[in-house]
């Protein structure tokens, strides 16, 4: 049997969870015999570990994806007004616009991602550990965190598909930089082309806001459940160990004072 030394385990692991995380939207599901063998990599205290370090890492870019979409938002703002007042967006300002499009379509697969991660990571804690899956989550309805980030998944890929198909185009022609890329320059040849393609970048930046937003919140209450749940669980250790010290660091009774016990004939 392979032996593993706890930094190469959690060297493992990191790798499995960064695939995991740019796997896109899939539930943990599609991909039997990862999860297991991630958490067979990993002992129930290094799990713990690396799922709260993951978990804070993921929230920062949570963050960090609300504040690029919001700028993206502004930035194709401006190349709308600049589109209205001429009549093509000279080259090298609509290869700013295309990078901030491709930016774009970037975050949105970083979100997905991230969704299906912390989903995985919710999974995994259940089937290991079962003081977790019994831990209430105080979220609606009794959904679990890997139900609620199904439900921000699959709502985010329907309002920018409905966007899309709004202006004639389908989710599929932006699902991949190369697709993207391409309805780009298509877009590009025409000034009717490159305003609509600003247009829908602007409103699926703004949508992306709103969603991040909601992620965020998810993230955060995810975050706050399992350290409620940690410090439950290290407080049942504790007594458990406070009650065992006490019973054998305990005064055995006297034994003197008692009547003598004598033989009697």
């Amino acid at each position: 049997m392979r032996r593993y030394s706890s930094s190469a385990r959690l060297f493992a692991a990191s790798l499995l969870a960064m695939s995991l995380a740019s796997a896109g939207p899939a539930r943990a599901s599609a991909v039997p015999g990862v999860a297991t063998e991630w958490t067979q990599l990993l002992n129930n205290a290094e799990l713990i570990n690396l799922t709260g370090q993951s978990a804070e890492q993921i929230s920062h870019q949570v963050t960090q994806i609300t504040q690029l979409a919001e700028q993206i938002q502004n930035q194709l703002k401006i190349y709308e007004n600049m589109l209205q007042n001429t009549l093509q967006l000279p080259d090298h300002v609509w290869g700013q616009a295309e990078a901030d499009l491709q930016r774009l379509q970037q975050l949105v697969s970083q979100g997905q991602g991230i969704a299906f991660s912390m989903g995985n990571i919710d999974d995994v804690l259940k089937q290991r550990i079962q003081s977790y899956a019994d831990f209430k989550t105080g979220l609606e309805n009794g959904e679990s965190f890997s139900d609620s980030y199904q439900s921000w998944s699959d709502t985010n890929r329907d309002t920018i598909a409905a966007t899309l198909r709004a202006a004639g185009l389908t989710s599929d022609q932006f699902s991949t930089e190369e697709g993207t890329m391409a309805q780009l320059r298509t877009a590009s040849e025409t000034a009717v082309g490159q305003m609509q393609a600003l247009q829908v970048g602007h409103e699926i930046a703004a949508q992306q806001v709103e969603q991040a937003q909601k992620l965020r919140g998810l993230v955060a209450q995810q975050i706050a459940m399992t350290a409620t749940w940690y410090q439950s669980e290290q407080a049942e250790k504790d007594l458990a160990q406070t009650r065992r010290e006490e019973f054998f660091n305990a005064t055995p009774p006297s034994t003197s004072g008692g009547q003598e016990m004598e033989p009697r004939w």
